[in-house]
């Protein structure tokens, strides 16, 4: 049912959240449906490049503002959606995300937490029957909001191997309106073809599609056939956290008082020098801030500092020599995090 939403058009870093959200939820605790994203996680996903209040409203009004339509009887939605058979089934509206709320957690970090309404949540959690699974990672690479739909709507049918729909009613599940694509050989090239390439090259299934069934006036194409198969050819498998540290790291600016940006201290320049100046004295600032959850104030803490950060710029070269890193900053902090998040649970 989830996936036969009908939905207002979520923009891609949308429709990527979205698949994240559902991939940290447990959808047999209830209790899960807050899902907490570290503030630099979410402003990448998001795809903000400057991270202050008037963005971060923004970005909460639409995401608290998505109305998704969907009928409570899964079993009948698609003869529904064929036979316009009104008695057959009831429909609701409703928000899709009831919360979004920024504060800080218990290590004084800056987090983003957003949690689903109650009337979506029988589509999400306990599910029975009528579900399907795939992995986050085919999600990721896609670059448009309707890659992702046509995955997520193709993946469903690939044991059965096809599916034949309606362009009209395929047009409504990618949230087109009014001259979206309306001429049919925009909506081959820029839609079908592209998506076609897409999945080939980044998902676990790959489709052909032809034209079935009768044609209307003018030779107008009514009718739709995807032929579906499992993919091995597909680049590679992004992770969660590869695909954050391919994301541009956002530009704060003075989002509240904690946001705020310190002078440059003699610290922050030291530090620098232990990246041979590679990094701004900002993002040198956010790394300090890690480490000192590592390494606490004390004896030497300095030198310690430098020695540690010197050490994980090491570690970022020698995998720069290895494999393609675009976001070098980005890669760094993470290396730092991982060491972060393994003290805190030895602690």
């Amino acid at each position: 049912m989830l996936n036969e939403i009908r939905h207002t058009k979520m923009t891609l870093s949308q429709q990527r959240l979205f698949s994240i959200y559902l991939s940290k939820i447990n959808p047999k605790d209830e209790t899960s449906r807050e899902v907490i994203f570290r503030l630099d996680d979410y402003a990448k996903i998001m795809s903000l490049g400057r991270l202050n209040i008037k963005q971060l409203k923004k970005s909460a009004y639409d995401l608290t503002r998505l109305v998704i339509t969907f009928c409570e009887d899964g079993e009948q939605s698609e003869y529904t959606a064929k036979y316009g058979n009104l008695n057959a089934f009831s429909i609701s509206s409703t928000l899709l995300f009831e919360r979004f709320k920024l504060h800080k957690d218990d290590n004084e970090d800056w987090v983003v937490s957003i949690r689903c309404t109650d009337k979506v949540m029988p589509l999400m959690f306990n599910l029975q029957k009528f579900y399907f699974k795939y992995k986050l990672w085919n999600a990721l690479q896609l670059t448009s909001s309707n890659q992702i739909r046509i995955y997520e709507l193709l993946k469903q049918y690939e044991t059965i191997g096809y599916k034949e729909i309606d362009v009209k009613d395929l047009r409504e599940r990618l949230g087109f309106e009014g001259n979206e694509y309306k001429e049919w050989s925009d909506f081959r090239r820029r839609v079908l073809e592209a998506s076609q390439v897409a999945l080939k090259n980044y998902t676990d299934i790959k489709f052909t599609w032809e034209v079935i069934g009768k044609r209307g006036n003018g030779g107008k194409i009514n009718t739709l056939r995807f032929n579906v198969e499992k993919n091995d050819g597909y680049v590679s498998q992004l992770t969660f956290d590869e695909f954050l540290l391919e994301q541009m790291q956002p530009k704060y600016d003075n989002v509240t008082e904690g946001f705020e940006q310190a002078g440059v201290s003699d610290i922050i320049l030291f530090l620098t020098e232990a990246c041979e100046n590679e990094f701004k004295p900002e993002e040198i600032q956010i790394l300090h801030n890690l480490i000192i959850k590592i390494i606490p104030y004390g004896d030497k803490a300095e030198i310690k500092h430098y020695n540690y950060l010197k050490q994980k710029y090491d570690e970022l070269n020698w995998r720069a020599a290895r494999t393609q890193i675009k976001n070098r900053f980005g890669y760094l902090k993470k290396i730092i995090e991982v060491d972060l998040d393994e003290s805190i649970n030895v602690t």
